[in-house]
């Protein structure tokens, strides 16, 4: 199996001769079975360019990032944090298993993440064997079971009686009495669920050692039914307090069998490939989303992602409708009341120290003084990643609106601190402006 890595917008040669593929290439085959799969994927537009470009002799990734698999083959695309710090494929992949941790809430341990990027693991290797590891551990302390009913004829009264039955076909047997009963069984909808995964990852998984931990899973969940994954019963799980210790495994089987988030996907045929994509600009605003919550703990401040929802324009007339709604990234808000407006741009921002707009387009500033307007807040805040060529210092600049007392912000959080960091950061970038507003209340 060929398996190649690429950042955001890196490319991979393509072989387009005879034979095999010289290493660090894939044959003209192994490409078009990974274009097949991009154009395939939920995150895809009509022809699939906006996660792999053709350009015959090599193609081009975008800006998602994930795994992107066909039959025998395989590419992972891992983001492009900060090109002017010197950083291994092993730091970068153990960052975006940390953000997808934290934007998915999937609580996995950073400690095992870390150790297997050290090993060289792939992004899908690494999501496997934590979810391999994880349900393992739980499955060997015991399984969550329901009461299912059941009817069977017994020689001994269980449960209750079938009475219509009993005198129907039992009537001349009275050794024979129909009962109804429930039994508590592991052959729940959350396990047949966690079974479907296991089978799946079994066709995917490349370590020795996973491999084998997926055969005794499978094993274990003998007695659990096999469901395709079209016919999985989702709507029918629910966690509660029996079962609350699966919550983390129920997500990371949603990220790995459902278009969960829409930005996953997988062809039903075993050995077809699975493929776990995300695009970096949905990634971001979660990451920051729900890093910001923790950040505000405490306080009588909420975050709210994709909120707002607001209208820019209303038509004229009688039965007029609203038209170009919005949906801001992040809502920090007091008591129903906007604070801060937030959006979040996975771009690099202030690459040109000629430039004294620092890169910012100029669409985006209308796009937020809009927000100033429809959700009546005094700050609003365009958050972006930080790079080694601002320097070693978050850049934090404020702008005055013109024509009203408002403030727009360019700020940058630097990912490569780690996830506490970060928090720190968000804390600092949104704690002394709400300071201010009270002072100046």
């Amino acid at each position: 199996m060929t398996h190649l890595t690429v950042h955001e917008w890196g490319r991979t040669p393509v072989h387009n001769a005879t034979g095999p593929a010289p290493k660090g290439a894939f044959t003209r085959a192994e490409a078009n079975a990974l274009l097949r799969a991009a154009r395939s994927h939920a995150l895809a537009n009509q022809s699939g360019t906006n996660i792999l470009v053709d350009r015959y002799s090599e193609i081009r990734a975008q800006q998602v990032v994930g795994v992107i698999a066909g039959p025998g083959c395989s590419l992972e695309i891992l983001p492009k944090i900060d090109s002017g710090v010197a950083e291994g494929d092993e730091a970068i992949r153990t960052r975006l298993v940390s953000m997808l941790d934290v934007a998915l809430g999937l609580k996995l341990g950073d400690g095992q993440a870390l150790a297997m990027a050290r090993q060289k693991e792939t992004l899908l290797d690494i999501l496997i064997r934590l979810f391999t590891d994880r349900l393992l551990a739980e499955a060997r302390r015991g399984l969550p079971r329901g009461y299912l009913a059941q009817e069977d004829d017994l020689a001994a009264l269980r449960g209750r009686l079938d009475v219509i039955r009993q005198f129907t076909h039992h009537a001349v047997r009275p050794d024979r009495l129909a009962c109804r009963f429930d039994t508590l069984n592991p052959d729940t909808p959350l396990l047949r669920i966690m079974k479907a995964c296991v089978v799946l990852l079994r066709h995917h998984a490349r370590g020795l050692e996973t491999q084998r931990r997926l055969d005794e899973l499978r094993f274990i969940l003998a007695d659990v039914s096999d469901v395709a994954v079209s016919a999985l019963p989702w709507t029918q799980v629910h966690i509660d307090r029996t079962n609350r210790r699966w919550e983390s495994l129920y997500g990371l089987a949603k990220l790995f069998l459902k278009r969960e988030w829409q930005r996953t996907n997988h062809d039903a045929k075993a050995g077809q490939g699975i493929t776990l994509l995300f695009a970096m600009n949905d990634l971001f605003e979660a990451y920051i989303a729900a890093l910001a919550r923790k950040a505000v703990q405490g306080s009588d401040l909420t975050v709210h992602s994709q909120g707002g929802l607001r209208y820019c324009l209303m038509e004229e007339g009688e039965g007029g409708r609203p038209r170009f709604q919005t949906a801001p990234d992040i809502l920090i808000k007091r008591n129903g009341q906007v604070q801060i407006v937030i959006d979040t741009k996975w771009k690099v921002v202030g690459q040109n120290p000629e430039d004294k707009k620092r890169g910012v387009s100029q669409s985006d500033v209308y796009q937020m003084m809009a927000y100033v307007r429809l959700y009546r807040c005094s700050e609003v805040m365009l958050l972006y990643p930080h790079h080694a060529a601002l320097g070693a210092e978050t850049l934090d600049a404020g702008y005055a609106i013109m024509e009203g007392d408002e403030r727009l912000r360019i700020a940058t959080v630097n990912l490569i601190t780690g996830k506490k960091a970060v928090q720190q950061q968000l804390a600092g970038l949104i704690g002394p402006v709400i300071v201010a507003q009270e002072v100046n209340a």
